[in-house]
C-alpha cells in the first residue's frame, strides 16, 4: 500500500493558520478585513524580496543587497520622474536599475569566484550609498499622480500591491516548477559540479537567479516609493532584507540550496508579517519584533539544517542496506 505524503509547504501552512488563530483570540481587532488588508499591503514588499531571494538561495547562493535596492531604485525613479520622464519610465528605469545590480551580484559570484555573502554585503553598501550621494540624504518627492497606483491603488477592493505580488508569484512559480531552467536551479543547488557535468549552464543560471532578485528588489522599491510618494535614500535599511531570508527559509527554502518552492516562500512571508502585524494590533513594543523573527529564524535554520543530516543518514543507510542484499559477483572459473 503506498503511503501519503504531504506537500513540503504543509508544516508552514499549518503554523500560519494555527498563529492566525491565536491571534484572532488574543485580539479580535486583528480577525478585521480592514486589518487583512493592511497585513498583506505592509508584507508585499517582503514577499517580492523573498520571491527574489529564493531563487538565488536554491542555487545555494544569498543576497544580502536587497534592502538597499529598495532605496536605489526608489530614489532613481523618483529622480526621473523629477526631470520630466512619465510615471512609467520612472519605474521602467527602476526595474531596469534591478537588473544591473542582479547581473552585476552574479558576474562577481561566478566569474569572480567570490563568496555570495561577501559580494552581495558589499553590494549592499554600494547600493546604500549611491541614492544618498545622488539627493545628498534628501527625499525625492513624486508628483506624477499616476505614479501612487503601484502603491496605493486598488481593484475591487484589493490593493494593487497585493494584487501583484500573487500574480509574481504564480508566475515565477510556474517558471520554477514548468520550464527546464527551473530543473537546471535545482540542479546548479544540488551540486554544480554535476549540474554542469550534465550539460547545465551554470553561469547562464548564476547570472538569472540574482537578476530575478535585483527585479524583485526593484519592484519593491517601486511599491515603497508610490506608497510614500517619495524617493527616500534610506528605505529598506531596516530589516526588509533579513525577513526576506526568513520568509523563505521559514517556507522550507533551504540554505544549501536545492530545496525549496516558492509557495513555501509565499507562506514564509504571509507568517512573518503575520507575526508583525499581530505584535502591533496586541500593542507589543516594536523592540520585541526583531528578537522574535531572529527567533523564528534560528528555527527555521534549525529545521534545514537537520533535515539535510537526515536526508544524508537516510541515504547512507539505504545505501549500505542494498550493498547487504545485493548478491556479491564472483568468478567461476570455466568447465572443461
Amino acid at each position: 500500500m503506498k503511503k501519503k505524503s504531504f506537500p513540503q509547504e504543509a508544516g508552514v501552512i499549518a503554523v500560519v493558520v494555527v498563529v492566525g488563530i491565536a491571534l484572532s483570540l488574543v485580539a479580535p481587532a486583528f480577525r478585521t478585513v480592514d486589518n487583512l488588508m493592511v497585513l498583506l499591503l505592509n508584507g508585499t514588499v517582503v514577499l517580492f524580496l523573498a520571491l527574489g531571494q529564493s531563487f538565488v538561495l536554491l542555487t545555494g547562493g544569498i543576497d544580502l543587497s536587497v534592502g538597499s535596492n529598495i532605496a536605489l531604485t526608489g530614489v532613481i525613479a523618483a529622480m526621473c520622474m523629477r526631470s520630466g520622464a512619465p510615471w512609467w519610465a520612472g519605474a521602467l528605469i527602476a526595474i531596469a536599475i534591478g537588473i544591473v545590480v542582479g547581473l552585476f551580484n552574479g558576474a562577481l559570484v561566478y566569474w569572480g569566484k567570490m563568496p555570495p555573502f561577501i559580494v552581495t554585503f558589499a553590494t549592499f553598501g554600494i547600493s546604500a550609498s549611491i541614492p544618498k550621494i545622488m539627493t545628498n540624504g534628501a527625499s525625492v518627492p513624486i508628483s506624477d499622480p499616476l505614479f501612487a497606483v503601484f502603491g496605493r491603488g486598488s481593484f475591487l477592493s484589493i490593493p494593487i500591491p497585493v494584487i501583484l505580488a500573487v500574480i509574481a508569484s504564480i508566475v515565477l512559480a510556474g517558471f520554477l516548477k514548468r520550464t527546464a531552467t527551473g530543473v537546471h536551479i535545482y540542479a546548479v543547488g544540488g551540486n554544480k559540479e554535476t549540474a554542469r557535468l550534465a550539460g547545465v549552464n551554470v553561469g547562464k543560471i548564476t547570472l538569472l537567479v540574482y537578476t530575478i532578485s535585483g527585479v524583485c528588489a526593484a519592484f519593491g522599491g517601486i511599491i515603497t516609493a508610490s506608497r510614500l510618494m517619495t524617493g527616500y535614500p534610506t528605505a529598506g535599511a531596516g530589516t526588509e532584507q533579513f525577513y526576506s531570508i526568513a520568509s523563505a527559509v521559514v517556507g522550507g527554502v533551504s540554505l544549501f540550496g536545492g530545496v525549496g518552492t516558492i509557495l513555501g516562500a509565499f507562506c514564509g512571508a504571509i507568517l512573518i508579517a503575520e507575526v508583525s502585524n499581530g505584535m502591533n494590533v496586541i500593542g507589543v513594543s516594536a523592540y520585541w519584533q526583531p528578537l522574535v523573527i531572529g527567533v523564528i529564524i534560528l528555527l527555521g535554520v534549525l529545521i534545514d539544517s537537520n533535515r539535510r543530516s537526515i536526508s544524508l543518514k537516510g541515504f547512507f543507510a539505504r545505501s549500505r542496506t542494498r550493498a547487504a542484499t545485493e548478491p556479491r559477483n564472483t568468478e567461476v572459473g570455466e568447465h572443461r
